[in-house]
This record gives structure tokens, C-alpha cells and sequence, in this order.
């Protein structure tokens, strides 16, 4: 998340082999958002362009655009809700962002149903030198294990209400804490653990995977960007993972 010779794997050990390398969502030193599953149907080229490029020197972006670019690759994500005249301007004028980005091999995923627009590494990496050259701008961070389980948690919860036509997803943090204490064994935590769970979420919200509830520091929205984070195949086999090994411990302690 012994080198004893002939003896059966322990449960963590069986844990660890588990989720190894599915519990590693991505996220980027650049972008802070790395693509497990992407509609395609919801590409940049989805969204209508009718902008003229605005003045350049040199094959430059003009200056407004220039500070579109910037806040684009310093926070990976821009939501139309936080901020709407940076969200239009990469609408409006994605073809000529997009240009600028393909030569440090990213790409701007625009998701105008959700008011998301989204920093990621391009499909396409035949173009790579190495693999160091690819992880140059994103790279990829394993998360512990209470983290990528209150991400499956949010996902679930946001795919749920979705289904029944919500719009923006408002989950409070006593029902993050019921979602996850089916699986809080796995991780040696108590649902008291709030200082655990106040961490976990900030680093939420620093990826704009949660975003803060005006007046209301117990409520959070689940944004659309968790989306792309985990897609629904996923969430589901990795939940069926844990809900499996959450019954072999409480097996293992049946005296």
C-alpha cells in the first residue's frame, strides 16, 4: 500500500498486490488532473470556434491569451462556475491554445456540458524521445490508500446523484465519513478521525476535485471533474476489489 520461505501470503500482502497499481490516479505536477477515461464525444473540437486569433507578434498569443495559458497550466482544471471569462476565452479561442500546447505534448479537453476544461497529456506519444521527455510537464503520483478510497467514495456518491438529474453534486462531510467506514479497516483509521479525513479532502480540493459551499465549511460540491479522474468501469471493479478484501479481514479476525 517476510522473507519467511513456504508460507501463504499475509492480507496485506494480498492488499498491496491488489491495488499496486490500480489505486495509482493520476495527477500532474503541471495539470494536477491525469485522463483514466475521457467521452470522446466531448473533445475540444465538440466546441464551436468562432473566434478570429487574436493579434500575435511573432507567432506569439496576445497578452490576454498569454494569461489564460498561464492559469490554465498552473491549476490543470478551470471550471465555468469559479471562473467564467477564463473558461470562455478557452472556448473561444481552444484552436490557437491548442496549437501552443501540442509542442510541450499536452492537449485542452473542453467538456461544455459540465463547464469543465481540462489540462492532459496528448494521446498520441509516438512523437516521444524518451520516457523521460514524456513525464517532463506530468507526471504521475500514486495516492495512499484512504486517499484513493474517499475518491471512489466522492465518485460513486457523484455518479449516484447525477443518475437522479442533479446538476451540482453537494455532499456533506458527515455522509463522507458513513460512505467510508465500510472500508476504514483497511486503512487503520476510526470514522472519528477527523483530522485523517480534513487532510485527505484538502488535497481534494486542491486538485478542484471538491470545491467549497459558500457560508457552509460542513458541505462541499463534487465537481465534474472527477469524471475524468475515475470513469464508471473503474469505480465499479475497484469498489468490488475493496468491498472483497474488507471481507477477507473481518474473516481473518473470527476467532
Amino acid at each position: 500500500m517476510n522473507d519467511l520461505p513456504d508460507t501463504e501470503p499475509s492480507f496485506f500482502d494480498r492488499l498491496a498486490a491488489t491495488t499496486g497499481e490500480q489505486q495509482s490516479e493520476s495527477v500532474s505536477d503541471a495539470g494536477d488532473v491525469e485522463e483514466v477515461a475521457v467521452d470522446e464525444s466531448l473533445s475540444p473540437n465538440s466546441v464551436d470556434d468562432n473566434s478570429t486569433r487574436p493579434a500575435s507578434s511573432k507567432g506569439r498569443l496576445s497578452p490576454e491569451l498569454r494569461r489564460v495559458l498561464v492559469e490554465l497550466m498552473r491549476n490543470g482544471v478551470v471550471l465555468a462556475s469559479v471562473k467564467p471569462q477564463i473558461y470562455e476565452l478557452l472556448c473561444r479561442h481552444h484552436a490557437l491554445i491548442e496549437d501552443h500546447l501540442a509542442d510541450m505534448y499536452l492537449r485542452l479537453l473542453i467538456d461544455p456540458p459540465a463547464g469543465v476544461a481540462l489540462l492532459l497529456q496528448q494521446q498520441d506519444q509516438a512523437d516521444y524521445e524518451d520516457e523521460e521527455e514524456r513525464s517532463a510537464l506530468i507526471s504521475r503520483r500514486t495516492l495512499s490508500l484512504y486517499d484513493t478510497l474517499l475518491l471512489l467514495v466522492l465518485r460513486k456518491y457523484y455518479q449516484e446523484r447525477q443518475s437522479v438529474g442533479e446538476h451540482q453534486v453537494i455532499i456533506d462531510i458527515d455522509r463522507i465519513e458513513s460512505q467510508l467506514a465500510p472500508f476504514l479497516p483497511l486503512t487503520n483509521s476510526s470514522r472519528s478521525d477527523r483530522r485523517k479525513l480534513s487532510g485527505a479532502i484538502t488535497k481534494m480540493k486542491e486538485k478542484k476535485l471538491l470545491s467549497p459551499v459558500r457560508g457552509d465549511d460542513e458541505r462541499l460540491e463534487v465537481t465534474p471533474v472527477i469524471r475524468y479522474v475515475v470513469s464508471a468501469e473503474f469505480l465499479e471493479r475497484m469498489l468490488e476489489e475493496f468491498q472483497s478484501l474488507v471481507g477477507e479481514l473481518e474473516g481473518d479476525e473470527v476467532p
